[in-house]
């Protein structure tokens, strides 16, 4: 402990004090009065010198508990309920190392949602592409027919197609999650918008021979962002067009009041697994009526996207009876 600077620096001002004190008692008073100021002096050196040791080993305890903080032991306990500065110190640490804990339990959280998202791409990637390369060794046989040659060609562009609406599905996904999409706060018309997210859906439903019927208000609006919002309608009527039999029926109704924007979606599909409802928005959850090249991300797609925007989307759903997508926009200020 002498060896430390502070501490070599407060002796030597506690020793030049003394003699000060002992100098001026000896002169103005006498030897006696000196030999008790010297007595006094050593005395409360002595103390002055026991406390900071026991400080400096409280510092030295403490040095020790950041570096095994440092090494990730979140779970030691610092606190101090006594009065003190030292007692203030080792509570503020304290709280850092709770915050710490809380940041290392999330990482370890994204790391492994990181692994598992690696996992299901790398898995939906795989069946279509193992089938690309099969499909192209026998494309490249002379022998083959040119019937066979045509369906082998557009089952490769099938296949690409489905990997390019994936990886453009992440991307987005990825943007969504980063915060890095700037969500516009607009006046949507939503009889525009349904307009706009039916079209890409016209012809699979027109396949199906499905009826869709469209009932709301034209006045009826919200503050959100038009082409983002109409990226997730698109994504929750294709999952009810893939869902509904041949001849369903799916409907599109919407209306407003003082407290919020609301969009129904509705089809008398197959309807979901009441096991299943709780995890539909999960990305790469596929339940047990999901089709077979269904990859379970246009959900998770139009969930991002809706609550985002300070929205709320639930299902309601019976098995065999069909399935109900309630969707809310509450009220914003532009």
């Amino acid at each position: 402990m002498l060896r430390n600077r502070e501490v070599q620096f407060y002796l030597l001002m506690q020793i030049i004090v003394s003699l000060l004190a002992i100098g001026v008692a000896y002169f103005l008073f006498s030897g006696q009065v000196a030999l008790f100021v010297f007595v006094v002096s050593v005395l409360l050196i002595g103390c002055g010198m026991l406390f900071t040791k026991w400080r400096y080993r409280e510092i030295e305890k403490l040095s020790g508990y950041l570096r095994k903080i440092a090494s990730g032991a979140y779970s030691l306990d610092v606190r101090d309920n006594h009065e003190g500065e030292l007692s203030i110190l080792k509570n503020e640490i304290y709280k850092v190392t709770l915050m710490l804990s809380e940041h290392s339990a999330l990482l370890q959280q994204d790391k492994v949602k990181l692994t598992n998202a690696i996992s299901d791409i790398s898995h939906q990637l795989k069946t279509p592409l193992t089938s690309m390369m099969v499909m192209a060794d026998l494309l490249g046989d002379a022998k083959l027919d040119d019937s066979k040659r045509a369906e082998f060609t557009n089952n490769i562009r099938v296949q690409l197609e489905r990997i390019e609406w994936l990886v453009s599905s992440l991307l987005k996904l990825s943007k969504i999650d980063a915060g890095t999409v700037p969500f516009k706060k607009e006046i949507v018309f939503v009889l525009e918008l349904v307009e706009r997210a039916v079209h890409p859906i016209l012809v699979p439903m027109d396949i199906k021979q499905q009826n869709l019927k469209v009932n709301g208000d034209k006045e009826v609006t919200f503050v959100g962002d038009f082409n983002w919002t109409a990226e997730a309608l698109i994504n929750i009527l294709k999952n009810c067009v893939e869902h509904t039999q041949n001849d369903g029926d799916i409907l599109i109704s919407f209306s407003e009041n003082a407290m919020y924007t609301e969009i129904i979606i509705s089809d008398n599909g197959k309807g979901i697994a009441k096991e299943d409802l709780p995890y539909i928005f999960k990305r790469f959850y596929k339940g047990k009526n999901a089709s077979e090249g269904s990859v379970g991300i246009g959900l998770a797609m139009a969930y991002s996207i809706i609550k985002n925007q300070q929205g709320d989307i639930e299902v309601k759903s019976v098995e065999g009876e069909g399935t109900q997508f309630l969707i809310k926009f509450y009220k914003q200020v532009i």
